[in-house]
């Protein structure tokens, strides 16, 4: 039997709650000194634990039965990765990278996927899953191509002192743009004017007037 009750959430709000997170993650990459595996590998799986959380809940408040098996996909990969995040193992450069990398690529791919195919039937957000699902994957490949060892030792003369740029520090810089980007983008979606929905009853009575003409 279809699922015919109203929701009090809409895919906006679903918007919202990811957009927020990735702007929580993507403020503190950027206004924390310290970009080391530790520290990128605990703002990652606050922020994927968070996300991951959001989308299972918006299986049963944003969409109706038949409709809740993209967002539980994509909740589950990113709630997994979130937790594999927070195991000690996973602090580390090695681990940051292979975690990330892995989720990008695998959630990506699939979110590039569920986007494309709600474009075909009229999905609503579904161009927004299309742009969120290609830039993880981007994620995936950029930090695919990071050197995990590389070092360069600079010194800037306005500042009098010596800083280090290591692999690590692009690549939690790299996930931090990621989030930023994502933010914005998931924001701007979230509060624009969307088309109103033609109920499916009025749609069919007009078909249906239509063929007694």
């Amino acid at each position: 039997m279809p699922d015919a009750a109203p929701r009090a959430f809409e895919v906006r709000h679903l918007q919202m709650g990811r957009a927020l997170f990735a702007a929580i993650a993507a403020v503190m990459i950027t206004f924390s000194g310290d970009h080391s595996a530790q520290v990128g590998g605990a703002v990652f799986s606050g922020f994927a634990v968070a996300t991951g959380l959001i989308l299972l809940l918006s299986a049963w408040l944003v969409f109706r039965t038949g409709e809740r098996s993209q967002a539980l996909l994509l909740g589950i990969l990113t709630l997994v990765a979130g937790m594999i995040a927070t195991l000690p193992a996973a602090r580390t450069v090695d681990g940051f990278f292979t975690v990330v990398l892995v989720w990008a690529l695998v959630a990506g791919a699939a979110e590039l996927v569920i986007g494309i195919i709600g474009r075909r039937r009229g999905t609503p957000a579904a161009g927004e899953s299309v742009f969120v699902g290609a830039l993880t994957i981007v994620l995936g490949l950029a930090l695919l191509f990071v050197p995990r060892g590389y070092t360069l030792d600079y010194y800037i003369d306005q500042a009098q002192q010596s800083f280090t740029l290591t692999g690590i520090t692009i690549g939690v810089g790299v996930f931090g743009g990621y989030a930023a980007i994502v933010a914005v983008y998931l924001g701007i979606a979230a509060f624009s004017p969307r088309p109103a929905a033609v109920p499916a009853v009025e749609t069919a009575d007009t078909d249906a007037a239509g063929g007694r003409t």
